[in-house]
């Protein structure tokens, strides 16, 4: 047998240096704050210095940076900016060694603690957890490491359910809280929700221009930016996503829906719309408003009347929001005649006339004008008398004990029959019996089951529409209280604000709809 001769390694296999090599280490350390308040940020800077002076105070040691991230949690590594930063760095070449306070400030999630190691490992990069005196070369340190990890994880998960539990509570007794960084309007002063002065004019400008003055959402958000006007996240320019929020925010009228989205999963921490999933819990009044309610119900109403012309509707034409074909339902829009002739002339037709062969008449703007000025008149006629018969139908619209008496009676019936369901099918699974008749019993009462569940629907659905027709109502009293009783030209903002619509009728009479409800046909 011959001679067998050893050659010793010149490789460390874990650093993939030269066992001989007298290189400095390249040293980098990760450091990172959990909350973004006041008070952690003297923390933040401790960490940086006291980091930067430790590495630079070793011979053996070349400072490469200290990574730090601010306001951050610990659950998911995917939103540190500076931790992920430093992971490319490493794998790059550019680190050898990273230093950090303990596994919880690395990362709470097992499977990125492990992840992260071993791709470093890989690479030749160690990392020291200064808590556990852990260094990853360390042949025992992947068992530790796993150990470890699981119980940052779990204690991150009982934090998390922790702090869901406590805002859960808050939610119940009616604390409302805001993300006043995001949130135009408001400030939070001595623990207490305040109206901020010179946002809430923005907020008043928007609702402004999109009830009074008719203006599209688009049109509000390329005027906010066009006249740098402060922005809701100071970050990101308007658009017609913000103007949406802040036209549909309840906190606007100084009401609450809390419980509105909810973390499903603690490690992405991913917010889910809540679709009923867990309760929601309505506070109203829970702080000072910066828009009438009336004048807020308005803007609601305004919007679903929109969404049934979303791409037919102008803030430059009053007139194609409101003015509709007795014919074919479609709304009128403004169409030229002779457009190279002296007698050029602009009229309203329906935009379908020809495709559905509409015979109601085409209608000039002043022709249009005249006429609603003919009917604010008439309808404003004895404004006082208005308002009492108005009140009188907000009376009658908010008495819901009939509605109310049908809906608790169905809920009987339907407890009842699902009882009785529960009960067949108990019976069926405790003796024999002939499945066939059992089947039909069973199919008929399941019928009748979904016939109630339908009813019931329909009852929630007619008694919400009550509601809302005698909040319609009350806002309708509310803006007509200091309107003109008597006008002689046509003013825009009164036809965006009284009017559901005008119906251009076949024999050239034009039927105004107000929104108390009062036809009038000119």
């Amino acid at each position: 047998m011959g001679r067998v001769r050893i050659i010793p390694s010149t490789i460390n296999p874990l650093t993939l240096q030269s066992i001989n090599s007298s290189e400095r280490r390249k040293v980098a350390a990760y450091a990172r704050v959990s909350t973004d308040s006041d008070e952690q940020y003297s923390s933040y800077e401790a960490q940086v210095k006291y980091y930067k002076d430790f590495i630079q105070e070793r011979v053996d040691w070349d400072y490469v940076n200290v990574y730090a991230d601010e306001g951050i949690s610990g659950t998911s590594t995917k939103r540190r900016v500076s931790f992920n930063l430093m992971i490319k760095d490493a794998l790059e070449g550019n680190i050898n060694l990273i230093i950090t306070k303990s596994i919880s400030r690395f990362a709470r999630n097992t499977l990125d603690t492990i992840t992260h190691i071993r791709k470093l490992k890989t690479a030749g990069v160690e990392v020291f957890f200064e808590k556990e005196n852990l260094w990853t070369f360390d042949s025992k340190s992947e068992m530790v490491l796993s150990m470890l990890a699981a119980i940052a994880q779990e204690e991150s998960r009982s934090i998390s359910e922790n702090v869901k539990m406590g805002i859960r509570w808050g939610y119940k007794e009616g604390k409302v809280s805001m993300p006043y960084k995001n949130f135009l309007g408001y400030d939070k002063v001595d623990g207490k929700i305040v109206i901020n002065k010179n946002e809430a004019e923005i907020v008043k400008l928007i609702y402004r221009l999109f009830l009074r003055d008719g203006w599209s959402r688009s049109s509000i958000a390329d005027f906010l930016n066009k006249n740098n006007y402060s922005k809701p996240s100071k970050k990101t320019n308007w658009t017609t996503l913000n103007i949406t929020s802040i036209l549909t925010n309840e906190k606007y009228k100084g009401d609450a829906l809390l419980q509105k989205g909810y973390v499903e999963n603690y490690l992405d921490h991913t917010v889910k719309k809540n679709n009923g999933v867990l309760a929601q819990y309505y506070v109203e009044n829970s702080h000072p408003g910066i828009i009438d309610k009336e004048e807020w119900n308005l803007v609601q109403e305004e919007l679903t009347s929109r969404e049934r012309f979303r791409y037919s509707y102008s803030s430059n034409n009053p007139y194609s929001s409101k003015l509709i074909c007795e014919c074919c339902g479609h709304f009128y829009g403004a169409k030229v005649w002779h457009s190279n002739s002296p007698h050029r002339k602009i009229v309203m037709q329906c935009n379908k006339k020809f495709i559905n062969k509409c015979d109601t008449p085409s209608i000039s703007k002043e022709s249009v004008n005249e006429r609603f000025v003919q009917a604010y008149n008439r309808v404003m006629l004895n404004k006082s008398e208005l308002i009492e018969d108005t009140n009188e139908l907000v009376t009658l619209l908010t008495d819901t004990s009939d509605i109310d008496s049908k809906i608790q009676d169905l809920n009987n019936e339907i407890l009842d029959i699902k009882l009785l369901i529960e009960g067949m099918i108990k019976d069926n699974t405790s003796r024999t019996q002939n499945q066939d008749e059992y089947m039909k019993r069973y199919n008929g009462h399941l019928e009748k089951f979904q016939t109630l569940k339908e009813q019931l629907d329909e009852a929630l659905i007619q008694r919400e529409l009550k509601c809302q027709k005698a909040e319609a109502m009350k806002s309708f009293v509310k803006e007509i209280e200091d309107k003109q009783e008597f006008i002689e030209t046509f003013d825009p903002v009164l036809w965006n604000t009284m009017l559901n619509e005008a119906v251009v009728n076949k024999d050239n009479t034009v039927m105004f709809k107000f929104k108390n409800e009062r036809v009038i046909t000119i």
